[in-house]
């Protein structure tokens, strides 16, 4: 075995040595007790959550931007108040405090496995979280990854949590590589957002033998084992060479014929603005502003948020700032919000706008801090709702957001409903902006991080691009703008076939802005068209692809 093969979800080539990355805390024994004085055990527990929960804030508040949103919803687990009253009542009967964690956890993971969809892909999380508290109540060294090393390493593992990747940089890491895993799990997520090759879903990967020479190509997915010397040279070299074809490519989007396609920065906080700005965004089509609700006793102060609104809108005056306004609920719950008893499957419970409504006092202290960053900056605001489903919600949304002062208000388009009855919805906002990865979970039923439901989650699905062309159609008939703020935009190929349907702007990573910035620049318009029309005429990912490159003949100059 000399090569394998999975998806590649974050462009460049990286070369290293292997580190095979596993977990290696073991079972506390089932028959431990302790030495009978249970309140010092329980303090020991709830000292040893709280340890971790802290060090998960820490790694999440160096690192910033998505990692940070992450590792919030990672402590939340470590802080959950019926976890600690499960863990204490195992102590209580003479359970030691790592054995009261390890089985308070699985109760918990019984519980969100059996929920399954958004809520039991966490399970890997949980996990993490679990093994970090037993390692310190037993004195063990906690599941991590060496922040410095003699020279970049190609990090392979069967999965990563996020706190395995929160610290890491490109200095450190030359690639990732792991067998489970989607385009849109948190390792593709992270690896983009540092610039990092990557490619997931890669079959055998675990089994490649520690220290040995791996290359990677997070364009094509294939992992070379052992490769030559003049292989190594050859890849890096057109990796070099890319990236130099890229950067020469500057200025707004445009279609080689002028067609406008503004490209944007999907972000996770002001952390991301200096990368947005390096790689050229022209204003952010996607700011997340979970990290300001999670992990906290109460709701954050409209202070506090203007402040966060105001840094990212004038880092771009006169541009578009788009905030998705709270996305909580699922995998994402809000300590300072009391519970509304179990739901069998969160990710189709109160999650997004449904919250909000739930809640409307959170929704109308953040639409009055958006308001009031919106008169202290030049920045063009636009604020859009999650998870909408519905005409109603989205009239609700807007009038909400009219009430507050807000100009131009929005609704992503992430769920079937919504895509069917776009111009509905249209015909109530200002735009709609599509959100590809969830629109393509709901769609096809596939947890987005199950790594063998991979294929249903490939962005070039022609029942997915079925979707995004009746969202844009219904958007257009009602002259509103739609762009696409998914991780689909960041593929320059497909971004030439969204432009072709029609897809007003284009919203990604920062690192994937110059590879579609310079797609565009090499196709008109007309060419982009006929791209659409032959994707949209097939029956398979792979055929759709296909069909779309052949009228893309710049994309060979970009080796893309």
């Amino acid at each position: 075995m000399n090569a394998l093969t999975g998806m590649g979800v974050s462009p460049g080539v990286g070369f290293g040595p292997a580190y095979v990355f596993s977990r290696d805390i073991p079972v506390p024994d089932p028959d431990a007790r302790h030495d009978g004085d249970a309140a010092a055990e329980r303090a020991r527990a709830t000292r040893a959550l709280e340890q971790v929960a802290a060090d998960l804030e820490e790694r999440g508040a160096r690192a910033g931007g998505q990692a940070q949103e992450i590792l919030k919803a990672q402590a939340l687990m470590a802080r959950d108040p019926g976890l600690a009253v499960g863990v204490a009542g195992l102590v209580d009967a003479g359970v030691t405090a790592a054995r009261a964690v390890y089985e308070g956890f699985g109760k918990y993971r019984e519980i969100i496995v059996g929920a399954g969809g958004y809520l039991g892909e966490r399970a890997a999380d949980l996990d993490d979280v679990r093994d970090r508290v037993v390692a310190v109540l037993e004195g063990l060294p906690a599941p991590g990854l060496p922040a410095r090393a003699a020279q970049p390493y190609v990090l392979v593992a069967r999965d990563l949590a996020p706190a395995d990747t929160a610290a890491l940089s490109r200095d450190v890491v030359a690639a990732f590589v792991t067998e489970h895993g989607g385009p849109t799990s948190h390792t593709a997520i992270l690896a983009r957002a540092m610039g990092v090759p990557a490619v997931v879903a890669c079959g055998g990967a675990a089994s490649i033998a520690a220290g040995t020479p791996v290359l990677v190509d997070g364009f094509s997915g294939l992992v070379r084992l052992a490769p030559s010397d003049d292989e190594v040279v050859t890849a890096t070299k057109a990796s070099a060479a890319r990236q130099s074809v890229l950067a020469a490519v500057t200025g707004p989007g445009a279609t080689s014929d002028g067609h406008a396609v503004p490209l944007l920065a999907n972000i996770g906080g002001p952390r991301d603005v200096d990368g947005a700005l390096r790689y050229g965004a022209e204003g952010i089509g996607l700011y997340r502003t979970e990290f300001l609700f999670l992990d906290r006793a109460s709701a954050p102060a409209e202070e506090e948020q203007t402040a966060a609104y105001l840094e990212v809108l004038n880092a771009f005056p006169g541009g578009r700032v788009t905030v998705r306004t709270l996305d909580a609920g699922a995998d994402k719950p809000l300590a300072f919000l009391p519970p509304w008893g179990r739901e069998p499957n969160p990710a189709l419970g109160q999650r997004g706008l449904r919250l909000y409504e739930k809640h409307p006092e959170i929704m109308n202290a953040q639409l009055r801090a958006l308001a009031r960053a919106s008169l202290q900056s030049t920045a063009k605001l636009q604020v859009m709702a999650p998870m909408v489903a519905t005409q109603e919600e989205a009239a609700r949304y807007v009038a909400a957001c009219r009430d507050a002062g807000l100009p131009s208000a929005g609704v992503m388009i992430e769920i079937p409903s919504a895509a069917l009855r776009a111009s509905d919805l249209a015909a109530e906002v200002d735009f709609i902006s599509i959100g590809t990865n969830d629109l393509a979970q709901y769609t096809f039923a596939a947890d987005r991080e199950v790594g063998t439901l991979t294929a249903l989650h490939d962005p070039w699905q022609p029942a997915l691009l079925d979707l995004v062309l009746m969202a844009v159609s219904g958007a257009l008939e009602q002259g509103k703008p739609c762009g696409v703020c998914g991780e689909a935009a960041g593929d320059p190929v497909l971004a030439c076939v969204l432009v072709g349907i029609g897809v007003t702007s284009l919203s990604m990573a920062p690192p994937a802005l110059p590879a579609v910035r310079a797609a565009l620049s090499l196709h008109s318009r007309e060419q982009c068209l006929l791209a659409a029309q032959a994707a949209l005429a097939t029956t398979t990912p792979q055929e759709a692809r296909g069909a779309a490159r052949a009228h893309l003949p710049g994309l060979a100059g970009l080796a893309l």
